[in-house]
């Protein structure tokens, strides 16, 4: 199994598990367990991928970014480790460490859309503009027909007051998923908040008359 059907792997386990809808008790029942696995093989990264997964599940941000460094340890190119370590450093705020672990991943793999969206938001938090909107920009370069990129853009540009723009891509997001809520009711609101009232009515009665059909 590659590296890239590893990372794979893991996300679509983790997103299992937390699915499970397990309560606190049993995630802590389930972390003993894995405890002793690793007591006896300390050098599966799989365990220790799935400890750090119920580390997140009850809230051990920083247990989980340990488990991470640990797996990085053994197996300096695991994407789910640098992936969920990136984003666990997010959580907790420390960006400088997310961006290293979100650009060391994407030398592996930089067609990942998500971690390049993780990435540019980190940009964004650190205050890093220009590096942020050339990620946003990346994205949608290389992403044309998804609707999250258009729109992940459009938000950064309104933050920037860059409203052409980012009504543009809202454009380009409503596209893509026309009957996407929230995207119609944010173009909307930037509508609204530009005294471009009428136009806001009428793009929301629009949606109205499609959900109709």
């Amino acid at each position: 199994m590659t590296m890239r059907s590893i990372g794979l792997a893991f996300a679509c386990w983790l997103t299992a598990v937390s699915a499970m809808g397990q309560t606190p008790q049993q995630w802590r029942d389930s972390l003993a367990v894995l405890n002793k696995g690793i007591e006896h093989y300390p050098k599966s990264t799989d365990l220790r991928l799935r400890k750090a997964a119920v580390n997140i599940q009850l809230d051990q941000w920083e247990y989980a970014v340990e488990e991470y460094g640990n797996v990085l340890g053994i197996d300096p190119e695991n994407l789910a480790a640098l992936y969920y370590r990136a984003y666990c450093n997010s959580h907790l705020r420390q960006y400088a460490m997310a961006k290293s672990d979100y650009e060391s991943f994407l030398k592996l793999a930089p067609m990942n859309m998500e971690a390049r969206l993780g990435l540019a938001l980190v940009d964004e938090k650190m205050g890093r503009k220009t590096d942020a909107l050339d990620q946003y920009n990346q994205l949608v370069q290389m992403f044309p027909d998804s609707a999250v990129c258009y729109a992940a853009r459009a938000s950064y540009e309104t933050t920037l007051e860059q409203y052409d723009a980012a009504l543009y891509d809202w454009d380009e997001a409503i596209r893509l998923q026309p009957r996407n809520l929230e995207y119609v009711a944010t173009k909307a609101d930037l509508l609204t908040r530009l005294g471009r009232k009428d136009e806001a009515r009428r793009l929301l009665l629009q949606l109205r008359t499609k959900k109709k059909l």
